[in-house]
């Protein structure tokens, strides 16, 4: 070890422990390095940044995989936390929460909204307490990182008269069945696209989703619904066990129906046209009609009722009604 090497060495270690060891401790510690170190070779080893945080975020992400989150979920912890760290340029273990802090900032003078900032925040906030329990880094960076105040935005649900303008705009049978089975039992788009035709049961209306997790639950069918996909499904005169299938006679993508309801949106000039957007309007619609929070967070698939609540819309009207009655 040379004596430049010895020297940071040694200022390494110090600076580890400065909060923990008393100076007598400190003292006696350096002298035993000192002397012990004159018997070895030890040269620093230049890392690229990207290799020395690769092993920590490849033990992250096989830890989630191992909790039983979605390769969806594990996809996307790895994009963004790839990119993070990627422009934050410094060795994990040296990031501090000024580091983050200042990325974050970069972020919004760049015009990210501040509900993406949260989510960043949230993925890092993870990431980094993972670490800290594993005794992977000796500091959480995110320990004092604060919550970002977003802006709550009113998303509205789909209106009656949207819903007709939406199923008398397309122009064949699968799509008005799409339209109206995404309303009927508030689906995510990844969960309608990969049902097969015997999920559905058309005795007692209902059908069989795996959702977020591989998490099975029953949604339902309204008679207009299942009118439609019936109709649908006469037509075909595939085997093919999709529910859904593309032009292309293949089963219809994520992105597929997508750009199909783009299609309806600028067709019928209603605004944020999207799957999301129907999952919206029936929670709020089964609240309104007097339906158990509880239960239709069933429905939708979540664990936390508070996730259920973002998605009803609390008309001003309903709640003056409802006040003159309970007053």
């Amino acid at each position: 070890m040379s004596i430049a090497a010895k020297q940071q060495y040694i200022r390494a270690v110090r600076e580890r422990l400065k909060n923990v060891l008393t100076v007598t401790q400190w003292n006696t510690i350096l002298a035993v390095m000192s002397e012990e170190a004159d018997d070895f070779e030890i040269e620093q080893i230049e890392r690229p940044n990207g290799e020395f945080s690769l092993d920590l975020l490849n033990a992250f992400l096989e830890a989630k995989l191992t909790e039983g989150r979605s390769p969806k979920t594990i996809s996307r912890y790895r994009y963004m936390l790839n990119d993070i760290l990627t422009r934050i340029n410094t060795p994990i273990r040296k990031i501090t929460v000024y580091h983050l802090r200042s990325f974050l900032i970069s972020e919004r003078e760049r015009g990210i909204s501040d509900s993406t900032l949260n989510g960043y925040r949230s993925v890092l906030c993870s990431f980094f307490r993972w670490l800290h329990t594993e005794s992977l880094i000796d500091r959480n960076p995110t320990a004092n990182l604060g919550a970002i105040k977003c802006a709550k935005l009113v998303k509205m649900p789909y209106s009656d008269v949207e819903i007709e303008r939406l199923k008398s705009a397309c122009t064949n049978s699968r799509d008005v069945a799409i339209v109206t089975f995404l309303l009927a039992t508030g689906c995510r788009i990844s969960e309608a696209v990969g049902l097969n035709r015997d999920a559905i049961n058309f005795a007692n209306m209902s059908c069989k989703v795996f959702g977020k997790g591989s998490k099975e639950r029953i949604v339902y069918l309204d008679a207009v619904a299942a009118m439609y996909l019936k109709r649908y499904l006469a037509e075909r005169v595939d085997d093919d066990p999709a529910l859904f299938y593309s032009r292309n006679h293949t089963r219809i993508t994520v992105r597929g129906i997508q750009n199909m309801l783009c299609g309806l949106e600028r067709e019928t000039g209603i605004p944020n046209v999207h799957p999301h957007r129907f999952r919206r309007t029936l929670a709020t619609n089964l609240i309104n009609r007097g339906m158990p929070i509880q239960e239709v967070a069933h429905v939708l698939g979540h664990e936390k009722i508070d996730t259920t609540m973002r998605y009803v819309y609390i008309d001003d009207t309903n709640v003056c009604t409802s006040y003159r009655k309970y007053s």
